[in-house]
C-alpha cells in the first residue's frame, strides 16, 4: 500500500461532508422557496394528473394478473373509492382501503 492512499476513514468523511453540504444547500434554498405560488400550484396539478392518469390506466388497461379481472369489478372499486373518499371528508387512507377492500371481495365472490 502506497502512503497517498486515502483511508477509509477519510472517504467516508469526505462522502459525509459532501452529503452535508448539499443537504445544507438544499435546505437554505427550501427556505426561500414559496409553497403557494403559482410554480408550485402548477406542479401539484401536474402531480394530481399523473396520478390520475396511472389510476386510470390500471383500472382500465390494467396488465399483468389485473387484466384477468373483469372491468366491472375494477371500476366498481375505484368509484366506491371515490365515493368514500368524498363521504369521509377527503380521507385517502379509508378510500384507499375501502377501494382494495371492495375489489379483494369482488374477487372472493365472483367467479373468474
Amino acid at each position: 500500500m502506497s502512503g497517498t492512499a486515502i483511508t477509509p476513514l477519510a472517504l467516508v468523511l469526505l462522502a459525509a461532508s459532501v452529503t452535508f453540504l448539499w443537504r445544507a444547500l438544499g435546505a437554505l434554498l427550501a427556505s426561500k422557496i414559496d409553497t403557494e405560488g403559482a410554480l408550485f400550484r402548477w406542479i401539484a396539478c401536474v402531480s394530481y394528473a399523473t396520478v390520475a392518469g396511472l389510476i386510470s390506466r390500471m383500472a382500465v388497461l390494467p396488465t399483468g394478473d389485473l387484466a384477468e379481472t373483469p372491468l366491472v369489478l375494477r371500476l366498481g372499486a375505484v368509484a366506491i373509492g371515490f365515493a368514500v373518499y368524498f363521504l369521509a371528508r377527503r380521507n385517502l387512507l379509508l378510500a384507499a382501503a375501502a377501494g382494495a377492500a371492495s375489489f379483494a371481495g369482488g374477487l372472493a365472490f365472483l367467479p373468474l
